[in-house]
């Protein structure tokens, strides 16, 4: 990132505008209001994840299509959201309806294998170069089957992760993610910490967290480990973080994390839960050129629809296929879910899809770029496919520690409120970034570009 002037930004500014657009938004989502207070009696919370909680009040959605989405007070909105990076289709795309609509007639679930589920499995080795699949239903499920076949495979238990990324809500990944910086530790000898209560520490122990960007943190861990008696089963890991905004892999890195894997033992595991037919036809192993032993994909491939799906090597599902480790599950490979992926893969996520996206994400990450240096504004844009984010930021952020020290947690939560007043649907809080989908254009891209300039102009004036 390059070095530039920046204005120092008024506290006292920030407030008074997040005072200014949060009542905006409570006058214009009545009946999200309303919504909510009848939720309540049955919801815990008044939602159906723990995610989807906000305050004053959730924004409940009525409908969507293509690039757009409109809450329960008919308020339109372009959809940067695109449920947590799932829809990179866009919405009721009209191949993966009618796929869905066909399979319904022909009945929705068997718990047995279809053709579709076949069909599926053969793309996702030729755009992966993995051989082996199997199907889950969410990326929690992905993850977590994972890691038993690792487990499986090495006759090990200790899990090497990524401090401050989120892998989904079992136990064993659920542990140090969102963390106090100055309960972080030392980056040789980092806190296994459990996300909330309800996972023993004696689970959480067993995850070993490491800095992102840093292999020989890693390999001195690893080591560490492999003296005291706990050399790992598994590392897993986004090629990419993807919950800190975006931090990407600087070079050479990811290349030394699996040279270290292979050297020790170790299986290395991809979770491309969010990079996974998001950022390239072969998700972050096309678009970053280094091979694992396992890769972990759900929300994208499904196309709306829940389901996930794990593809490795020969010798990494050798235990499930002697039946050493039990990959289950009633609903795996769901034909509903089959039918949608099916259509997605082949009629949907295409060569041109991807150009598309690829030209897309780069006008947006030019036009924020462009505005941080007219307004000397504190914070750069980064992106890799349909992902990307403004980080507001001085310095670059490279891991989690970083990440705590230097993000702008106010003015992200002002971004969210600038962009959902003036219709642009935004991923709530300050690590998340946008997902475009491929029926966004040039015009809904500038629109996200000329609220950053009002939120900027405002900011700096």
């Amino acid at each position: 990132m390059a070095t530039r002037a920046r204005v120092e930004i008024d506290r006292a500014r920030i407030k008074e505008l997040t005072e200014r657009e949060s009542a905006k938004l409570d006058r214009r989502t009545h009946g999200s209001r309303d919504f909510y207070a009848r939720a309540q009696k049955s919801l815990v919370g008044g939602v159906a994840s723990s995610y989807q909680v906000r305050d004053p009040w959730p924004i409940y959605l009525s409908h969507g299509k293509g690039a757009r989405v409109w809450d329960v007070d008919q308020n339109e909105y372009l959809d940067f959201h695109n449920g947590f990076g799932s829809m990179v289709q866009g919405h009721a795309h009209d191949a993966i309806s009618k796929a869905v609509t066909e399979r319904i007639g022909l009945g929705t679930h068997f718990a047995a294998p279809t053709e579709d589920a076949i069909v599926v499995g053969e793309e996702l080795a030729r755009r992966w170069g993995l051989p082996k699949w199997r199907y889950v239903n969410s990326g929690s499920e992905a993850t977590m089957d994972a890691i038993r076949i690792a487990r499986g495979a090495t006759g090990r238990d200790t899990i090497v992760k990524i401090f401050g990324s989120y892998h989904g809500h079992h136990d064993y990944v659920m542990v140090s993610i969102g963390v106090d910086y100055d309960k972080i530790g030392d980056r040789f000898d980092l806190q296994s910490l459990p996300y909330g209560k309800g996972i023993p520490q004696s689970v959480a122990d067993m995850t070993i967290a490491v800095p992102f960007n840093d292999a020989e943190a890693m390999e001195r861990r690893i080591e560490r480990l492999i003296e005291e008696g706990r050399a790992p089963a598994c590392v897993i890991m986004e090629a990419a973080m993807m919950n800190l905004g975006i931090v990407l892999p600087q070079p050479g890195y990811l290349e030394a994390v699996r040279e270290i894997t292979r050297k020790h033992g170790i299986m290395l595991i991809f979770d491309e839960v969010k990079t996974g037919l998001c950022i390239a036809a072969g998700g972050a192993v096309e678009r970053f050129g280094v091979m694992p032993d396992l890769v972990t994909l759900a929300k994208a491939l499904g196309g709306g629809l829940p389901s996930g799906a794990i593809g490795g090597t020969e010798e990494a599902f050798e235990v499930v296929e002697s039946g050493a480790v039990y990959q289950v599950g009633t609903y795996n490979g769901n034909p509903l879910s089959m039918a949608a992926a099916r259509a997605n893969l082949l009629e949907v996520m295409t060569p041109e899809a991807y150009v598309h996206l690829d030209a897309l994400n780069e006008r947006l990450i030019a036009g924020c770029e462009a505005l941080i240096g007219k307004y000397e504004f504190p914070g750069y844009a980064v992106g890799v496919g349909s992902k990307g984010c403004v980080t507001f930021s001085t310095e670059e952020i490279t891991d989690y520690a970083s990440f705590k020290a230097n993000q702008d947690a106010e003015i992200s939560e002002l971004a969210w409120l600038y962009n959902m007043n003036r219709g642009v649907f935004m991923t709530p809080g300050r690590e998340e970034e946008w997902t475009l989908s491929i029926t966004h254009t040039s015009e809904d891209c500038d629109r996200f570009v000329g609220v950053f300039e009002e939120l900027a102009h405002d900011l700096t004036s």
